[in-house]
C-alpha cells in the first residue's frame, strides 16, 4: 500500500505592501509559528481592486522590492510576483488557483492545503470578494488579530460556510498609511518599518513629497 504524504501547507499573505511594515512581519511570524506552514508566500498585488482609484499607489515593482526586503528579515517567507506577472486586477481566487495549479504540475508532489491570511477587519467582507464561492471551497482563511479600533468588535464573525482559523499575533498598532504620512512629512519610521525596508525606500526615493 503506498504511503500517503501529509499535505503541503502553503500560506498566502497578500497585500498592497505600500509599504510593508512591522505589522506585516509580526503577522507572518505568528502564522508560520502557529500553523506550522511549509511555505508562506508574500503576494504583492498588481492592481489592488479594493483600493484602485482611492489614492496613488507606488509602482508594483517598487512594492515588490520592498517586500523582498521584508522577506529577507522574516525566515520562512518568500516573495511572490504571481499577481504582478498576471497583470490586471488582483483577485485572491485567481492567485489561489495558480498556486494550486503550479503544485499539481509536480505529479510526484504531495497534496496541497492553502491558508489565506487576512486581517480581522476584512473577515465580514469575504462574501463580497471576487468569485467568493470558489474561494470558500479552496482555502482555509487565517484571521490575524489586529489592534482593536474604537467602536469595533475585537473578533467579528466569519460569513457562513468559510473554514476559519484564528492566529493571535502581537498587537502592532501601525498601518501603511501612517508610514506614508510620516515619510512624506520627513519624520522617522524607525521601529515601524524593518531596517531593510527603510533602506530600500531610501534607495528608490519613495513616499517623499516631490
Amino acid at each position: 500500500m503506498p504511503r500517503s504524504e501529509p499535505p503541503l501547507r502553503i500560506g498566502i499573505l497578500g497585500g498592497t505592501f505600500d509599504p510593508p511594515h512591522v505589522g506585516h512581519a509580526a503577522a507572518a511570524r505568528a502564522v508560520l509559528e502557529q500553523l506550522a506552514l511549509d511555505r508562506l508566500l508574500l503576494v504583492v498585488a498588481n492592481d489592488p481592486w479594493q483600493k484602485s482609484g482611492e489614492r496613488q499607489i507606488a509602482p508594483a515593482e517598487d512594492r515588490l522590492a520592498l517586500t523582498e526586503a521584508l522577506a529577507a528579515e522574516v525566515p520562512g517567507t518568500e516573495t511572490s510576483r504571481i499577481e504582478i506577472d498576471r497583470g490586471g486586477p488582483s483577485y485572491s481566487v485567481d492567485t489561489v488557483e495558480a498556486v494550486l495549479a503550479e503544485n499539481r504540475a509536480r505529479s510526484d508532489g504531495p497534496p496541497v492545503e492553502i491558508f489565506l491570511v487576512v486581517g480581522a477587519d476584512l473577515l465580514p467582507e469575504l462574501g463580497t470578494w471576487h468569485r467568493a464561492e470558489d474561494l470558500k471551497r479552496l482555502v482555509t482563511v487565517v484571521v490575524v488579530s489586529r489592534p482593536a479600533r474604537e467602536g469595533t468588535a475585537g473578533r467579528p464573525p466569519a460569513p457562513p460556510g468559510w473554514r476559519v482559523v484564528r492566529v493571535d499575533g502581537p498587537q502592532v498598532a501601525v498601518s501603511s498609511s501612517e508610514v506614508r504620512e510620516r515619510l512624506a512629512a520627513g519624520r522617522s519610521v524607525a521601529g515601524l518599518v524593518p531596517e531593510g525596508v527603510i533602506r530600500c525606500i531610501g534607495r528608490r526615493g519613495l513616499y517623499a513629497v516631490p
